[in-house]
């Protein structure tokens, strides 16, 4: 990691990402392999000028199929790892706003 903005890859935007940002004030970040919870942390503070309560990391693997010929597996998609970030009271991202 050379800097902070080599941490954060892209916001995820889902059904569940949405409800997540109206109800319990989290946001959903893509971030590379190998971010910890502090550098997300620290990102997310000083990117968006935020107070972070809480960071959950999750792995999610990768999608799987089996070739029917040589019975070989292959990877279809990659797996990715996710930083949902909950925010302090009273304060939001702007880049979410328009996704009410």
């Amino acid at each position: 990691m050379t800097s902070i903005y080599d941490v954060l890859r892209r916001p995820v935007v889902t059904e569940k990402s949405n409800y997540q940002l109206n109800q319990l004030n989290q946001y959903t970040f893509e971030v590379s392999n190998d971010a910890t919870k502090a550098m997300v942390k620290e990102a997310i503070e000083t990117i968006f000028d935020v107070d972070v309560k809480r960071v959950n990391m999750m792995k999610t693997p990768a999608k799987r199929s089996v070739r029917a010929r040589s019975r070989r597996l292959m990877v279809r998609k990659a797996g990715i790892k996710k930083a949902i970030v909950t925010l302090a009271e009273g304060n939001s991202i702007e880049i979410f706003e328009g996704v009410q």
